[in-house]
């Protein structure tokens, strides 16, 4: 039913490029190829090019850099006349505006990007942005607004045995299952994702599958050693491909399997290189979520009370004002664990 997964980002003359090709590899021979269009003066190749030097410094957590290369590409995009190109660009700078919490910058630039795919006749990147329009809002935990979008999508990509973008959805309406405690429900959704993935050779997305059935086991069936096998497995394909945010990611949701084992110590070690990593690329809710991680884990080993209350109060802040609803929610649960609300902080 699914071919091969392909990587759409990867154009003009980067289109030999594999899904799985490492980051490091693709930005070296993007940077070569944008070269040699700014030199023969073709701004169409220039924006193709570009688009893919964007995405492997986004990828890389270079955000500085990213930022740079979706708008040049745009530029060159909009002066060749290329519609779907500029689609491309906008769909790109929209996800690093997601990716840096900038979620109302996001919405609009992946709103655009929608619009001018299909203006320019390109359904990838119509279904790209959409796609990107429905992860913003899921990951602000807007499930209502965003569930039947992310359904929506499934069926598309499905109805044209599109594989990497069928394992996104499964995962995005997975990840929101889980979210509401539909464990078995979302587990079979991860591992439909892994299926697919593996059988496609999208190396990203089985490692995002198999870090979302890591959660699973860990939380519903407290199997903490199958739980951290699958994310050395996941982390494999991290590496392989230079994936720094997911490896981030990785790490974080290590952390999050041995504070449910009870310990306490690794999880503290694994939550600190978690929010180290965030903080070299700029991810704001990534760095949330592990400060979270981290100041539960302290309280565990006896952190003054006070201070985990200040900690706490703080990042119930932070969260409120980025709009990330479910993160702040899992705010006030920890607060409820250690017994330290907002009054105690007064």
């Amino acid at each position: 039913m699914y071919g091969k997964a392909v990587a759409p980002e990867y154009q003009g003359a980067l289109t030999s490029l594999s899904v799985n090709s490492s980051l490091v590899d693709v930005l070296a021979e993007g940077i070569e190829r944008l070269r040699e269009a700014e030199r023969s003066g073709r701004p169409d190749e220039e924006a193709r090019c570009g688009l893919a030097v964007a995405e492997a410094h986004r990828r890389l957590g270079q955000v500085g850099d990213a930022d740079r290369a979706w708008k040049a590409s745009y530029r060159a995009a909009r002066a060749a006349g290329d519609t779907a190109a500029m689609a491309w660009a906008l769909w790109s700078g929209g996800t690093l505006a997601r990716q840096r919490g900038a979620f109302p910058l996001a919405r609009r630039l992946l709103g655009l990007a929608a619009d001018l795919g299909e203006r320019g006749g390109d359904v990838v990147v119509r279904g790209y942005s959409l796609a990107g329009l429905a992860e913003t809002g899921r990951i602000q935990g807007d499930y209502a607004a965003v569930g039947r979008l992310h359904e929506q999508l499934l069926a598309e990509a499905r109805r044209r045995g599109e594989a990497r973008h069928t394992v996104w959805a499964l995962e995005g309406i997975a990840q929101m299952h889980r979210n509401t405690g539909s464990y078995d429900r979302a587990y079979a959704l991860f591992e439909e994702a892994a299926g697919i993935a593996a059988r496609a050779e999208d190396r990203r997305g089985h490692a995002w599958a198999l870090r979302g059935l890591a959660d699973i086991v860990s939380v519903r069936d407290g199997d903490s050693e199958r739980a951290l096998a699958l994310l050395s497995e996941a982390e494999r394909s991290c590496r392989a491909m230079n994936l720094s945010s997911a490896l981030a990611y990785n790490h974080k949701m290590r952390g999050n399997v041995l504070y449910r084992a009870g310990r306490y110590a690794e999880a503290r070690e694994l939550y600190e290189l978690a929010l180290t990593e965030f903080r070299a690329m700029s991810e704001p809710r990534g760095e949330a979520l592990s400060r979270l991680g981290l100041a539960k884990s302290l309280a565990r080993l006896g952190r003054d009370r006070a201070e985990t209350a200040a900690e706490l109060a703080d990042l119930a802040g932070v969260l409120e004002r980025a709009g990330l609803r479910h993160a702040r929610d899992m705010v006030t649960r920890a607060q409820a664990e250690f017994g330290v609300g907002t009054e105690a902080v007064r």
